[in-house]
């Protein structure tokens, strides 16, 4: 994936074809950017099983061996100059859009026996095995979102039309859009959820990280029980915030242009925050400690 990314990014600056209102090796860049980041995070959270590695393995394997089929699709049709997602306007085209669907969902199959198997091992540092549980579960479901843009639009039918899904709601995909990322400036765009959600495998755990290295330096953060209560707290934000860009997106609404309702809800979220931080940082009572005012009195003093 990392030697894609960079003949992928050759592609963009020598290869001047547009396809979709996007530069042709603009997506199996950011796709194989994605995957090295994703593979990575993978590979670190097998380390961490104490028991299952056999069937972790396995599944590690068949995600790597999915992942590269699907790349293999999408450079193919790049080169073929053709879209490689939702693109039916051939049997040759459906059928390699049929193979991509197939890998999505392996890979999907693959993530999730190593969830189940992460958030059934007993890792010592909680924080660190809450960020990797709540990681992986909401990187499953970012990636879930994926199935959404396979359904028709408006206008398009299963058999007919040449192009069946779409990643933006309530425009036609290749319009005005964001730079670097592509996502769309006049309508929802379902793949803002999509990368969001994913990307949680990286950046609860990155969390974890930078907690540890600023405990030495923040007392408060030295408590495992302290960053235990920030990891859930993050978790919680992120899920909250996901479903929020979600909902955004169904109704066809741009990221660059929230309404009230989207605004209201984001401004629901920030005081949540706000008190759920004040609460994690307060110092955790010793173990065993108890309120003096609840303890009773010495034998001596009992009347």
């Amino acid at each position: 994936m990392a030697v894609t990314a960079v003949v992928s990014a050759v592609g963009v600056l020598v290869d001047d074809r547009i396809l979709v209102g996007a530069p042709i090796w603009a997506k199996p860049f950011k796709f194989a950017v994605s995957f090295v980041a994703y593979c990575l995070s993978l590979a670190w959270m097998l380390s961490l099983l104490p028991r299952g590695r056999r069937v972790a393995w396995w599944a590690g394997t068949v995600v790597a061996l999915a992942s590269l089929v699907e790349m293999v699709i999408i450079v193919g049709q790049v080169v073929r100059g053709k879209r490689s997602h939702f693109n039916q306007a051939t049997p040759f085209d459906e059928a390699l859009f049929s193979a991509m669907g197939a890998t999505v969902v392996v890979l999907w199959a693959g993530t999730l026996v190593v969830a189940v198997l992460l958030l059934r091992a007993r890792i010592a540092d909680r924080a660190s095995a809450w960020a990797v549980r709540c990681g992986i579960l909401l990187a499953l479901t970012g990636a879930a979102v994926g199935f959404l843009m396979t359904r028709p639009t408006p206008g398009q039918r299963r058999g007919v039309s040449e192009v069946v899904g779409a990643h933006s709601v309530g425009v036609p995909d290749g319009g005005p859009s964001m730079p670097l990322t592509g996502w769309s400036t006049t309508g929802g765009d379902l793949r803002i959820p999509h990368f969001f959600g994913m990307h949680a495998l990286q950046l609860l755990p990155l969390l974890v990280m930078v907690l540890g290295l600023l405990a030495p330096r923040f007392a408060r953060l030295s408590d495992d029980r302290v960053r235990l209560r920030l990891v859930l707290l993050a978790s919680g934000t992120y899920a909250a915030v996901f479903a929020l860009l979600l909902w955004q997106a169904l109704r066809g609404q741009p990221l660059t242009g929230p309404d009230a309702a989207t605004l209201g809800a984001a401004g629901a979220i920030l005081p949540a925050v706000a008190l759920g931080t004040y609460v994690a940082l307060r110092p955790s009572p010793p173990p065993g400690a108890t309120d003096p005012a609840a303890a009773p009195a010495p034998k001596d003093l009992v009347p």
